[in-house]
């Protein structure tokens, strides 16, 4: 049946009485059914004359019981739970019975002689009140003796009953407790500054059938009903929770109304009961253009009435602007997009369809109706009206919209809410969707006053139809928030079907969990979120962001790390409008999240090192000594307190080592490269960070006559083979005059404390935590004699040590030592005595036995993980480093020594994998792994041997620099994000996983058959 057939139907009906029905509007699914209820019913006539003259006169009041009980199990149940509701509904008007028990319901919350009624007593009469207006209402809305708006209007008006009822009983029963001191404890809501705000469909009169409640609650400090102010939150808070109990908690006779509280601001983080001041503050700060729609149907339902409208008129500004705020039309556009992605007109099915979101559904009335309020309602007064139906009529004479497009949206809407009560009438529930089975779909279809199903289905597609043509003509066609992606709603708290299932297809495996992080971002709970206009910008970008997260594996992992990011933002307007405008960036980010979950914590934690990927030469610029010297030095400028100092330097290091790291993860440089330039960043550190303690040091304790300090970097720093994540090996050696005592400060120190003292500075310097964190792990144990031995060290005692006491597996150590920092003089001296040191004559057989031997015992002491611990496995990075450094070793005691030549040799290489001049050593050095062997292989090895070996090293190499980079522990492929399983696929130029397992095995093998052949 249409809705102006509905119309004609209860014309000035609201007075008849259903026993005196002419014809019946509905029919039953079978004569079997109709049978079952008389038979139900019969034995009710014993009590209540009434049921039984309704049976005895087989006439149409007759027929339509029976047929709306069959149909409905929900109102069967209430009919025989409550037979004399049943004989009031029959023999009583509709109107009249139900506004005498909602006002019944409003006062119950005291006894007739005016005390207070017992808990459990309120809760009682509550249930029974909502049980005869439902099951009075269902019975005149079928029978169409009322219509859908006297069905909602009355809803709403026994939440309104039943609230003020329960918070009345909850004010009072607080008074009696001392806990409030109410002004006139006979009307307890009257002044009491507790304020209750019914929203969405109650707070417009508009509740359906079986409406959840939408209700936010404030309250007043100042009101004073608290008596100890400072408990106000916890008391109001413990007030809420028991109207809820009060409202929702099913007992022996139902429940009243199902009551949510998450249109509060920021209900995730709030308390029940929000402070007025606060609550204005945040709206006028924080709100949300959802925010604003919700508002506008908000109405005091309990409570204070005075204090709730007062609250609702402060609010005013912000639901209804004054001026057209274009930024907040295209968030409303954006809104828009959201919840309405597909355009067309196709087949719609009717078994299935959400009659509230669905295409031509509900939402898409309410929604147009909205945001015109949202536009123009601030410089037109008369379009802030509440109700759907009467707001359709404003915008019609105010010209907004056409009355043949009003009253065609008005009828559609009345329709449509009248299948959606049927829906609901069937099991009292909160549901929105037409059956999926043909049998349960008749049962719609026989409420609806339809003949069958067939008949039904061409009325209701006719006006899904209708409606959206009218909404496709008033909402003209954008390029959208959704799109092509689909549904993607994140208003409100609860989530939208249609999103979660639009998530899901887009490669997210926890939707819900998506939707919420979005929701915290709409909510301005973050620093970066926090301005409108931020929050705009990354409404625009979601979609997007939400597109190109989905297309990675672990989609969801990697948009946690995402809101993490966001999380640790100081603001965020720059970054999402730069992300906007540049594909290439929120590419990276993409890849960043999805890859490299060491990454995305630094920026995470630390998001200043963010700012360098903004510069737009990044890529371009290859990050060469002199590149980190100059940002080193620009960041250091003016800084000369010694903890700033070594703040700078922290984070000056941190967004360097990030930033190489980009270029590694990007390919913008080879892992050969990007060691070199984690190698060049250390170097400058640590010359910076001696500098600044040895300036330290003279302040307060002078200088040593003579004094010069040198750092030896060791191991994978002196070999220029660092990765994102290693530590440094450091020796600290010095030198004074040798007839000097002490320095000649005011705290004078002997060198050897001075020395020692200074060096234990430099290690704080570079590892000790502060704010900015740590610069590197310092290791000192590579010193003279270990841990044992002094942690700075003469270079008279280093030269003597080398010579007469170091072990063989020392000076193969000793191969990749390489001055960093400290007085060129003694830098120069330290690299003579080492050229000395490792050019000693050497007994080739004891050589290789102690390389052996020295091999063996880490294989014993730390066995690999896995095939994927590329440094310990055999044939792996230990094996191939072993033999460079005994090619080292081995030519130095034939004479041999580092020259120009070798260096001009690697200068000339290129770089396969990027087109670049591959990183060349410094003149007089050759402590690289790689450049060892390709210098000193071919001679001792042969060419075919040193270049297999050579593929091993940066195999392994590129392994361990993108595992390094990327995570904080060991590589596993099946925890791994599948971002970096494609990564370290990629830098192994291997196909897959698989592949690269395969391929690490066999060259382990071979490596490790070189490696027993060469010091065999």
């Amino acid at each position: 049946m249409t809705e102006p057939q509905a119309q004609d139907r209860h014309q000035d009906s609201a007075q008849d009485r259903l026993i005196d029905l002419a014809e019946s509007p509905i029919r039953a699914q079978s004569v079997t059914a109709a049978k079952s209820v008389a038979a139900d019913l019969k034995p009710l006539g014993a009590e209540h004359p009434e049921i039984a003259e309704l049976l005895a006169a087989n006439g149409a009041a007759r027929e339509f019981v029976l047929a709306a009980l069959a149909l409905s199990p929900y109102l069967r149940e209430l009919a025989l739970a409550d037979p004399q509701t049943l004989s009031l509904a029959l023999t009583r008007p509709a109107a009249e019975l139900v506004s005498e028990t909602i006002a019944g319901a409003r006062d119950c919350w005291r006894n007739s002689d005016g005390t207070l009624a017992s808990e459990a007593e309120l809760m009682r009469d509550l249930r029974r009140a909502k049980r005869r207006v439902a099951l009075t209402l269902a019975l005149n809305d079928l029978a169409w003796l009322i219509d859908c708006r006297m069905t909602t209007l009355s809803l709403s008006m026994l939440a309104d009953a039943a609230l003020g009822a329960a918070f009345d009983h909850l004010l009072r029963a607080g008074h009696d407790s001392g806990k409030l001191k109410l002004p006139d404890p006979d009307r307890p809501s009257t002044d009491s500054g507790l304020i209750v705000l019914g929203m969405g469909k109650h707070g417009a009169g508009e509740l359906n059938y079986s409406s959840d409640i939408d209700i936010v609650i404030f309250f007043d400090p100042d009101a004073g009903i608290v008596v100890d102010r400072e408990e106000s939150t916890d008391i109001f808070a413990r007030l809420v929770r028991r109207l809820v109990r009060i409202m929702q908690e099913r007992t022996g006779d139902g429940y009243v109304f199902r009551t949510d509280l998450r249109l509060r601001p920021d209900p995730g983080s709030t308390p029940l009961a929000f402070p007025v001041e606060a609550a204005l503050n945040y709206y006028e700060s924080r709100g949300q253009n959802w925010e604003r729609a919700a508002f506008i149907k908000a109405r005091a339902v309990a409570g204070d009435q005075a204090a709730g409208e007062r609250f609702l008129d402060e609010l005013v500004p912000f639901v209804f602007r004054k001026y057209l705020d274009f930024a907040a039309i295209s968030d409303i556009h954006s809104i828009k997009r959201q919840i309405h992605a597909h355009r067309g007109f196709g087949d719609i099915a009717v078994k299935g369809h959400n009659v509230k979101l669905g295409r031509g559904g509900i939402r898409e009335i309410e929604f147009f109706v909205q945001t015109q309020q949202l536009i123009a309602g601030g410089r037109m007064p008369k379009l802030r009206r509440r109700r759907t139906d009467e707001m359709l009529v404003a915008l019609a004479r105010a010209r907004w919209i056409d009355t043949v497009t009003a009253r065609t949206l008005a009828e559609s809407y009345w329709y449509l809410r009248n299948v959606e009560h049927r829906i609901q009438m069937v099991h009292d529930e909160q549901s929105h969707t037409l059956p999926e089975t043909e049998a349960e779909l008749a049962r719609i279809a026989l409420m609806m006053g339809e003949a069958d199903t067939a008949a039904f289905g061409q009325t209701y597609v006719a006006v899904l139809k209708r409606v959206e043509e009218c909404y496709a003509a008033l909402f003209e066609k954008e390029a959208g928030l959704s799109g092509e992606v689909g549904n993607l709603v994140f208003t409100g708290e609860d989530d939208d079907p249609g999103t979660l299932k639009t998530l899901a297809e887009l490669g997210f495996e926890r939707p819900a969990d998506i939707a919420r992080i979005i929701r915290t971002w709409h909510y301005g709970r973050y620093r970066a979120t926090q301005s409108v206009e931020a929050r705009e910008r990354l409404t625009e970008l979601t979609p997007e962001l939400l597109r190109v997260f989905g297309a990675t594996k672990r989609a969801d992992e990697a948009l946690l790390r995402f809101d993490a990011f966001i999380a640790g933002l100081p603001a965020g307007i720059q970054l999402f409008s730069l992300i906007g405008s540049n594909p290439a960036l929120m590419s990276l980010m993409v890849t960043i999240m999805a890859s490299a979950p060491r990454l995305a914590e630094v920026i995470a934690r630390k998001p200043h090192v963010f700012d360098g990927m903004l510069d737009p030469g990044l890529m371009a610029e290859l990050p060469t000594r002199d590149y980190l010297a100059e940002r080193l030095e620009a960041f250091l400028q003016g800084a000369s307190a010694y903890e700033d100092i070594l703040d700078r330097l922290r984070i000056v290091a941190l967004e360097q080592k990030f930033l190489i790291g980009v270029r590694l993860l990007t390919g913008a440089i080879a892992p050969e490269r990007a060691a070199r330039a984690f190698s060049h960043l250390a170097d400058l550190i640590i010359g910076a960070a001696l500098d600044a303690v040895r300036q330290g040091m003279e302040e307060a304790h002078g200088r040593v006559p003579g004094g010069r300090a040198a750092v030896i970097g060791m191991g994978k720093l002196g070999s220029r083979e660092l990765t994102a994540g290693s530590d440094i090996d450091i020796i600290l050696l010095y030198d004074h005059d040798p007839d000097a005592d002490e320095s000649d400060g005011p705290k004078p120190l002997d060198p050897v404390r001075y020395y020692t003292r200074l060096t234990q500075r430099l290690v704080a310097a570079l590892s000790a935590p502060t704010a900015e964190g740590i610069l590197y792990d310092v290791d000192l144990r590579l010193r003279p004699s270990g841990n044992k031995g002094p942690v700075a060290t003469s270079i008279r005692a280093f030269a003597k040590y080398q010579a007469e006491e170091a072990w063989t597996w020392e000076h193969m150590a000793l191969t990749r030592a390489r001055t960093v920092a400290g007085e060129t003089s003694l830098c120069d001296e330290a690299r003579a005595l080492i050229d000395e040191a490792l050019a000693r004559p050497r007994e080739e057989r004891k050589l290789k036995a102690d390389l052996v031997e020295m091999r063996d015992l880490i294989e014993q002491e730390k066995p690999p993980r896995d095939i994927w611990d590329v440094k310990l496995i055999p044939g792996g990075l230990i094996d191939i480093e072993f033999i460079a450094q005994y090619l080292s070793l081995r030519a130095r005691a034939g004479g041999w020594l580092p020259d120009d030549q070798a260096d001009g040799e690697a200068a000339a290489a290129v770089d396969p994998a990027t087109g670049q001049a591959a990183p060349r050593p410094d003149p007089g050095e050759c402590t690289g792994t790689d450049v060892t062997l390709k210098t000193l292989g071919p001679e001792a090895l042969g060419q075919e041997v040193t270049e297999e070996l050579r593929r091993a090293l940066a195999l392994w190499s590129g392994h361990a620099q993108i595992v390094r980079l990327c995570t904080e522990g060991a590589f596993a492929p099946s925890e791994a994000p599948a971002g970096l399983i494609e990564l370290v696929t990629r830098t192994g130029e291997a196909p897959d996983i698989a592949s690269l397992e395969a391929d690490f095995k066999t060259t382990s093998k071979r490596v490790r058959a070189l490696f027993k052949k060469i010091t065999g």
